[in-house]
């Protein structure tokens, strides 16, 4: 039995494809390398350079490689990039799994874990967020997840196959033993940006948010360990192992202000900078 995980090289990836080493398991990565680095995989796991939507590719790496279980990572993952290019992101994350899922049920594979995303829920009415909230996106990066969601469901119903969607908020963390961790040129994630500032790599922080209904204006956001969250793919392949479909939540339910790691990291260097509500961002999440 093999896991192929697309977007293997990336951040979340990366991690994803150490803990299933580490756990015995047989994996195979297909990444484009566009935000990934194939040095961050541990020896011996294959790595197929392309696109997750490439059908021949894909088909020839499930009948090469033996694979029953698919991990799907591979996508754009930045709201205010998808705000300004809704078509790439349909492109890149919907049409994307569309492809792959056409090459699984062609190779036989009927075991698929889709890494989604809460901006599915858009502004939640309550936190911690229940599965059966509202789907209400604010972003086509929201939509373009959701879309995915129900496209896998109705593809599982039609062919027998087995899922788990699982939606998480805010990645952060590295791996404990600084093997791999978030090297992506350019990410936008908070821990990382605050990181730097402290650091001295970039002059200040920006912190969306002077107006939204919280206690200081700014976001709240739930963050989950990047380790966690792998962890928590693996126990989804062992769910799936015995049969069935589910869609579940990962969060830490620890939601914390924006404003909080920016103050205490920004007052090391150039300090922050507040600015008004960016379109397509939930006041929680």
């Amino acid at each position: 039995m093999t896991v192929l995980v697309t977007g293997g090289a990336g951040y979340i990836g990366s991690h994803m494809v150490q803990a299933l080493k580490e756990g015995g398991e047989s994996v195979v990565v297909i990444d484009n390398l566009s935000t990934g680095f194939a040095d961050v995989l541990p020896d011996g796991v294959p790595l197929v350079v392309g696109d997750a939507g490439d059908e021949t590719l894909v088909g020839n790496a499930i009948a090469r490689h033996g694979i029953d279980s698919i991990i799907h990572f591979a996508g754009s993952i930045v709201v205010p990039d998808s705000m300004r290019d809704p078509l790439g992101y349909y492109r890149n994350n919907t049409m994307t799994t569309r492809s792959l899922l056409n090459a699984a049920v062609k190779g036989g594979v009927n075991r698929f874990i889709f890494s989604s995303t809460a901006a599915v829920y858009g502004n939640p009415d309550q936190v911690p967020v229940p599965e059966n909230a509202p789907t209400r996106p604010l972003s086509p990066y929201g939509s373009s997840k959701l879309m995915t969601e129900i496209m896998l469901h109705d593809v599982a119903s039609a062919h027998g196959m087995n899922y788990v969607v699982l939606r998480y908020f805010n990645v952060a963390g590295a791996d404990p033993l600084a093997r791999m961790g978030l090297a992506t040129v350019g990410a936008t994630h908070l821990l990382k940006i605050a990181v730097e500032a402290a650091t001295g790599q970039r002059a200040k922080i920006d912190v969306f948010g002077t107006d939204y209904p919280t206690p200081d204006g700014s976001c709240i956001r739930d963050f989950i360990h990047v380790s966690d969250l792998a962890q928590a793919h693996r126990a989804a392949l062992s769910y799936l192992r015995g049969g069935g479909s589910v869609t579940l939540t990962a969060a830490m339910a620890a939601a914390i202000p924006c404003s909080k790691p920016s103050r205490r990291c920004g007052a090391y260097r150039g300090g922050i900078s507040r600015f008004h509500m960016r379109p397509g961002g939930p006041a929680t999440s």
